[in-house]
């Protein structure tokens, strides 16, 4: 059920279910998420049946502030505290070592968890309201079955569950892809998950450069599991498989005008024109800007799912900086 998610009763249905240790379909920055109270073990443990997820995947847990954070944090580094500062609220999500009898189910059994400061408006007054009847943090993955396309409108996750589940309709999400994710548990700063936030800005906030988690790794081999890190991700139901520009148009070009929807329905998502004498393709428009093909990725592989392709052929983004969330997201959906 598809609410408006700004109005004050929506609110406060919306809490009042997860205070109960129900589920609610909750509107963030990044995407939406599937919500329960992150310290209510049962209520957890419904979001990894909902979602079919292994209960060994780890949740990433939403707070207020930093002072939410610090009910489930043991310690918090100085550089994490920085990062807090300047992104929080915001599309960053940091591992911190947990503390003993908080979250342990959301965390999926690790002596870490990850916590995140959403700025959507609906989520902060869901949060709010929630910490009025004694919720102090929701866990919230994204409101979708594991491994499969996030959604990033009220729509998107009632297409996923049972039209029953409260869904505070927010709009569509501004940023459109998950969290950054940043490990801060093991004495420096490691990416774990690329973002809205680069590593060049997490950089730049806490003044430590940022090592990669496999250059981490070849120091301690403890790194934490974190959401969405696994290799297949973010996938449609129709096959995605990456190229570069030239190789997508040679690839078209050996389409005829007659190729046989009931087989193969074609999708492309390219930056550059494509030309192609097959009626059958769907084509859409790769945005230049990273940050808007990073708004409306999403969106469209489940477009191209709506419309029946089978094939999704997406030309391999630029290698700069600003495009490896995107491109992360492509590469696991393609994995």
């Amino acid at each position: 059920m598809i609410v408006d998610g700004f109005a004050p009763e929506s609110i406060a249905s919306g809490a009042d279910c997860i205070s109960a240790g129900g589920l609610v379909g909750m509107p963030t920055e990044t995407v939406y998420g599937l919500a329960a109270d992150a310290c209510n073990a049962s209520a957890v443990a419904r979001i990894f049946a909902a979602k079919r997820r292994p209960a060994e995947h780890p949740l990433i847990v939403h707070v207020a502030d930093a002072a939410g954070a610090a009910r489930f944090a043991q310690h918090v580094p100085t550089f994490a505290g920085a990062l807090m500062q300047a992104y929080w609220p915001g599309p960053l999500t940091l591992i911190l070592p947990r503390r003993e009898g908080v979250a342990a189910v959301a965390a999926g059994g690790q002596d870490t968890v990850g916590l995140r400061c959403p700025a959507h408006p609906v989520a902060r007054a869901l949060l709010q309201a929630c910490a009025a009847r004694g919720v102090h943090a929701l866990a919230a993955p994204s409101a979708n079955q594991f491994g499969r396309v996030s959604p990033t409108t009220a729509a998107h996750v009632q297409d996923e569950f049972d039209r029953d589940l409260l869904i505070l309709d927010g709009g569509a999400c501004s940023v459109g892809i998950e969290s950054t994710i940043i490990d801060c548990s093991r004495g420096a700063p490691v990416l774990l998950r690329p973002g809205a936030i680069t590593a060049a800005q997490v950089r730049t906030a806490c003044g430590l450069s940022v090592l990669s988690n496999e250059e981490q790794a070849r120091l301690d081999a403890s790194a934490p599991r974190a959401s969405g890190t696994l290799e297949q991700h973010y996938a449609p139901k129709a096959r995605v498989r990456l190229m570069d520009a030239r190789a997508l148009q040679t690839a078209l070009n050996l389409l005829g005008p007659d190729v046989d929807r009931g087989t193969a329905t074609i999708a492309t998502y390219s930056r550059v024109l494509l030309t192609t004498a097959s009626r059958s393709v769907l084509r859409r428009h790769m945005p230049d800007d990273a940050d808007e093909a990073a708004r409306q990725l999403f969106a469209v592989l489940r477009e191209f799912d709506a419309q029946g392709a089978t094939l999704i052929w997406v030309e391999t983004p630029p290698p700069a900086p600003e495009w490896d969330a995107v491109r992360d997201r492509l590469q696991r959906a393609a994995a």
